[in-house]
């Protein structure tokens, strides 16, 4: 069944999200565009294996972890996550120091891996600024609200769009 959507991003029609199947119907109408949002989104990303971008991540976000608790991000067991970190100190993205009660190891971002990752988000930035602009503002807007909305849906925290964001008029 084919149902028609206006450029607000929205069905014209919203019955078809309603009643018996809806949320499958729903998931399969975003499978082609979450896969075009994900081919953007990576796109620059070929200098670094996905894993190992994101233990980057992880130990970004965190600022200091210990390898147990990159392991338990990863879902990973110790000696992978510890095989990982000892790529990325090669590639000199990484850097372990002894930890505050010199038991653990402590993982940081060294200046390189820091960088790496702002080239990365700047080029993930221009590429979807790209794709954005071939859009409509209402488009813009709807597709924002609903990622913030998805965002908050799977992660339990209250979608909060950059401080940066301008609304147009």
């Amino acid at each position: 069944m084919c149902h028609s959507w206006d450029m607000t991003g929205l069905p014209s029609d919203p019955s078809p999200l309603a009643g018996p199947g809806a949320l499958d119907r729903l998931a399969a109408a975003l499978d082609g565009p979450a896969g075009t949002l994900a081919a953007v989104w990576s796109s620059g990303r070929e200098v670094i294996p996905a894993t190992q971008l994101r233990v980057l991540l992880i130990v970004e976000r965190h600022g200091d972890i210990n390898l147990s608790g990159l392991a338990a991000e990863l879902g990973a067991l110790p000696s992978s996550a510890s095989r990982l970190c000892d790529r990325l100190e090669a590639a000199g993205l990484l850097v372990r120091d002894p930890g505050r009660d010199r038991r653990a190891i402590s993982l940081r971002l060294s200046q390189d891996g820091r960088l790496l990752l702002d080239r990365l988000r700047e080029q993930r930035r221009q590429e979807l600024g790209r794709v954005l602009a071939r859009m409509a503002p209402a488009a813009q807007i709807a597709l924002l609200t609903g990622l913030l909305h998805f965002h908050e849906a799977a992660t339990g925290d209250k979608a909060d769009p950059s401080a940066e964001v301008s609304w147009p008029a």
